[in-house]
């Protein structure tokens, strides 16, 4: 037995306990409680009271893990050439797999309260990874310094985030082909505007 796939089965590992948070959250959402975390990774509802303290923990973790795997596979499906039309067509494709998630939609229906509230967040971890990693993306457009070498570059991240959140956090729109179309295309159209100053020919 090689010590990865030990190291994956071991009921106790952090890695083993976010994968199962992030499985139970995609059909519990916030509903997803210490107890049952407990029993679906074989452990006890002790341990990760030791670890965590409180299942709104173990969420956020989660939720910080799925959103980063969202530009993973937003990469995969859509990668950026580091253009103004790549990184917008990137970052329409995160958006698409967000409001896709089935986490997306069983949050909003466990949690409508913090659900609203994330349209509005300007703190917080999640925060903080969703901006670090539009800033990546953003990264090639100043070739001194990517965001950090240019100030008006550096304001992008956050007001990409702004406008994102309400196209991605529409669930309800799924499957809705005609709805969905019209929230990416205008959310495209608002990162195509904020990035115009990068455009060929605009320098």
């Amino acid at each position: 037995m090689s010590s990865r796939f030990a190291y994956d089965h071991n009921p106790h590992s952090t890695g083993h306990v976010i994968r199962t948070v992030r499985t139970l959250m995609r059909t519990g959402g916030l509903d997803v409680s210490l107890t049952a975390v407990a029993r679906a990774c074989g452990t006890t509802r002790n341990f990760l009271y030791s670890n965590w303290k409180t299942a709104s923990a173990l969420h956020l973790r989660a939720l910080r893990m799925e959103l980063a795997q969202a530009f993973d596979t937003a990469d995969r499906a859509c990668p950026s050439d580091g253009t103004v039309p790549g990184i917008t067509a990137h970052l329409t494709e995160v958006v698409r797999v967000v409001r896709r998630h089935p986490t997306t939609a069983a949050v909003a229906r466990t949690a409508p309260r913090a659900f609203a509230a994330a349209y509005t967040a300007t703190e917080g971890s999640l925060m903080r990874t969703a901006t670090e990693r539009v800033s990546d993306v953003l990264h090639p457009l100043c070739r001194n310094g990517g965001i950090w070498g240019h100030p008006e570059l550096g304001s992008r991240p956050w007001k990409i985030l702004w406008i994102a959140r309400p196209a991605a956090l529409c669930p309800e729109a799924v499957g809705d082909e005609e709805r969905e179309n019209a929230l990416d295309n205008a959310f495209a159209e608002l990162v195509r505007d904020l990035l115009t100053p990068w455009a060929p020919g605009t320098r």
